[in-house]
């Protein structure tokens, strides 16, 4: 349809041999034929003028229906001010300037009076460039994140009373005059103050200058300059009646069009924020494993995606890895993001294995309701004690898994269905994850595009990452953005790089204890034991009396056996677990109180502590700095 506007708009009907131009809507009348005589006989035939009449007005009726269509045919701003030019040069005037509020206005609300404006696009001209190159193009952007060419230098300012301002402010559809005749003096100081005095000498005397308010559906937005040289220059007279009512037709539609655009900009704008502000700023950085991610938003032609990217850190030094893609570009897909984003980071703190996860997750967007949009997601837990990584799949692209030899493998696993679908079964897959190996996440906006399937996508991804040389994960996500071809995207893409480190098993202490008496002395023991063997004996006092305090705890609410950790990486961590589901609350005592002292124990020592739910109970742990040495 495009392409049909714009062979419609750059060809309109022209006469052999002249410049082409709009046909006169209202030619001179034909000189009046004598008298018929009454002995002769009358002629049934038209008068020979009227065909050409209404050929002109046909052509010209032809002519403001495509190019109405053609300045409407874009959304964006850049291309809407590019669509303009080319309806109006140089079938109406040889050269058009238009000149927007600087900056460019919020159009949902009244913006009040024009204080300066600059030139946005010119076509056939170099008048207010100012000295720069021609062809100068300075991409601006709108608070809103409107993008348009502006090729001038600094903004003109709005004068109260002036000229400029009488012609953004008047009722009158044009200011027209034909420069160095009478009755021009106001549009010569008009285009004076727009271009300046040298700007104003390089258009010749004879120039016809028309001046048309871009309105919007509330306020003025800018000025359309229409210019025609000189007709000895150009054989071209100056603008008429026709032109003029022509032209206003024409600034009436591309005052409308600017204004959608703005309002599109500004809904754009809003739809990515609401998406970033949905998306982690920065991740955690659990030991024995290091992330990036990265997120690109799609082309403005694709809107806002629901792409996302999370890292949860689980008890047991493990992290759960989730990338989703909401199906559909729009502000619900973004929205919906946001509630299983939410969702997952529940269903993760729960310690629930990753095929149930996506199995409350299904659950979930049912309750959204069918009209909702479908998502696709991996989830990963990555183990740096065991060095194992367990993954599900509902519907998404495969993981990139790397190993430590630099040899990089697709991750078959069981798509499934994906999230919304219902009824559907998940499946987790365990995988050794040895210290040097990494895994990718990503979504399918960075292996299809339109000009590549999905399966050569993922292929030319595996060969990229296993080619190249990175030693991060930042370096990881960079290499896997280098497959992108230019101009050639229109999904957003988020990215979730991990590079396995891992936890040496010397750095790592667990018992299983059961819940009797005694425990609680046998648990400072152990503790107290492995300290010494670390050579954190500054640490012992204070870890013990903790230990004692959350075993103690446990003893009296569990039914099975008690876990106790030890884990030493940059911090000492303690973790005691137990099949009991009522997390401890800190509460105030009395001086006469027996209980409820531990966790104000554990607060007063412990640099950080806290307690988790599990599927089977619960964890309560603390951490502590390790001494200098």
């Amino acid at each position: 349809m495009r392409d049909q506007l714009k062979t419609e708009a750059e060809q309109p009907p022209a006469v052999p041999g002249q410049r082409r131009q709009v046909p006169a809507l209202a030619p001179a009348p034909a000189k009046p034929q004598p008298a018929t005589p009454s002995s002769a006989k009358p002629s049934s035939a038209r008068p020979s003028s009227a065909r050409p009449e209404r050929a002109d007005v046909a052509d010209r009726l032809a002519y403001l229906d495509s190019a109405t269509r053609r300045i409407n045919s874009a959304l964006d701003l850049a291309a809407t001010l590019r669509n303009i030019g080319r309806v109006l040069v140089p079938t109406l005037a040889d050269a058009a300037v238009v000149h927007l509020r600087d900056p460019l206005p919020n159009v949902e609300r009244e913006p009040g009076f024009p204080e300066e404006l600059r030139i946005h696009h010119s076509t056939g001209t170099r008048i207010g460039r100012r000295g720069r190159p021609g062809g100068f193009d300075d991409r601006r952007r709108s608070r809103y994140g409107a993008r348009s060419t502006a090729d001038s230098g600094p903004a003109t300012p709005v004068t109260r009373g002036g000229a400029l301002a009488h012609a953004l402010l008047s009722r009158r559809p044009a200011e027209v005059a034909v420069l160095g005749e009478p009755g021009a003096e106001r549009t010569e100081v008009l285009l004076r103050e727009l271009y300046g005095t040298r700007g104003v000498a390089r258009l010749a005397a004879g120039t016809s200058v028309l001046a048309l308010p871009l309105r919007g559906r509330k306020a003025v937005l800018g000025l359309l300059v229409l210019i025609r040289r000189p007709p000895e220059r150009t054989g071209r007279p100056a603008f008429d009646a026709a032109d003029t009512a022509t032209a206003a037709h024409l600034a009436t539609q591309a005052g409308l069009a600017v204004d959608t655009a703005l309002r599109y900009a500004r809904e754009w704008e809003i739809a990515n924020e609401l998406q970033r502000s949905m998306l982690p700023l920065r991740l955690p950085q659990p030991h024995g494993v290091r992330l990036a991610q990265r997120y690109l938003p799609g082309e403005r032609g694709a809107q806002v995606g629901g792409d996302w990217y999370d890292a949860v850190p689980l008890p047991g030094n493990r992290v759960a890895l989730i990338v989703g893609d909401v199906m559909g570009h729009s502000l619900t897909s973004a929205a919906i993001m946001g509630q299983l984003r939410t969702s997952a980071q529940t269903l993760a703190a729960l310690d629930l294995p990753p095929h149930e996860v996506l199995y409350h997750l299904d659950e979930q967007a049912q309750r959204l309701g069918r009209e909702q949009h479908l998502a696709t997601c991996v989830y990963a837990v990555y183990d740096p004690i065991a060095n194992r990584v367990v993954l599900a799949n509902a519907g998404h692209v495969p993981p990139v898994l790397v190993r430590p030899d630099g040899t990089a493998e697709l991750v078959e696993l069981d798509s499934g269905a994906p999230i919304g679908v219902g009824g559907v079964d998940f499946n987790s897959v365990e995988l050794p994850a040895p210290p040097g190996s990494a895994l990718l996440l990503f979504t399918d906006g960075l292996v299809e595009t339109r000009s590549r399937p999905i399966m050569d996508g993922l292929e030319v991804l595996r060969a990229r990452i296993a080619a190249a040389r990175w030693q991060s994960p930042e370096q990881l996500c960079q290499e896997a953005l280098r497959i992108l071809p230019p101009g050639d995207r229109g999904d957003d893409i988020a990215l979730l790089g991990a590079c396995f480190d891992g936890i040496p098993a010397g750095d790592v202490a667990h018992w299983y204890l059961q819940p009797r008496n005694e425990t609680p002395g046998r648990a400072r023991r152990l503790a107290a034991h492995t300290l010494r063997r670390w050579g954190l004996d500054e640490l012992g006092e204070a870890t013990e009396l903790m230990v004692s305090e959350l075993v103690t705890n446990a003893v009296q609410h569990a039914t099975r056996p008690i876990t106790l950790s030890l884990v030493r990486t940059t911090r000492l961590r303690c973790e005691v677990g137990d099949d009991s589901p009522l997390l401890p609350r800190p509460r105030r005592t009395g001086p006469e109180d027996e209980r409820g002292r531990g966790l104000q124990i554990v607060a007063r020592c412990a640099d950080r502590w806290g307690a988790t739910r599990l599927g089977t109970g619960k964890v309560v742990w603390f951490e502590q700095r390790l001494p200098q040495r």
